[in-house]
């Protein structure tokens, strides 16, 4: 097996222990051959590579990801890795803490919305619970 492959195999069994099998599958479903080559791209980079390492925990991870999300105002991606929390041990206080410095570092307005989106989500992961 080449590094790329090996690359894919480690990424796909990332993305699915953050991301869940459910979100894996309805995407991988939904891959075509237009986005075949970037599905391939994030699989081996993202997951692969930087959500693979070791060097920092997943909860960590989860963490920075959300801040850059909310900070660079990617909020349907800020949305998919709040419910992956579920999955990676950021609990709802790191959440706000991460909120918390978004508000300074990169605005209140965007600390603002990422928020309310976070907070749609971990409503509809409730109500999933059955909370």
């Amino acid at each position: 097996m080449n590094d790329t492959s090996k690359r894919h195999e480690q990424g796909m069994a990332t993305r699915r222990a953050v991301l869940g099998d459910a979100h894996v599958n309805r995407a991988e479903a939904a891959k075509t051959e237009f986005d075949g080559a970037f599905q391939a791209l994030i699989t081996e980079a993202a997951w692969g590579h930087v959500w693979s390492r070791d060097t920092i925990t997943k909860r960590e991870r989860s963490m920075m990801t959300l801040a850059l999300l909310a900070g660079l105002g990617n909020y349907e991606e800020l949305a998919l890795h709040t419910r992956a929390t579920a999955n990676t041990g950021a609990t709802r206080d790191d959440i706000m803490e991460v909120m918390l410095h978004v508000a300074i570092y990169a605005g209140v307005p965007r600390a603002n919305h990422a928020i309310k989106v976070v907070k749609q989500v971990l409503a509809e992961m409730d109500k999933e619970a059955g909370k």
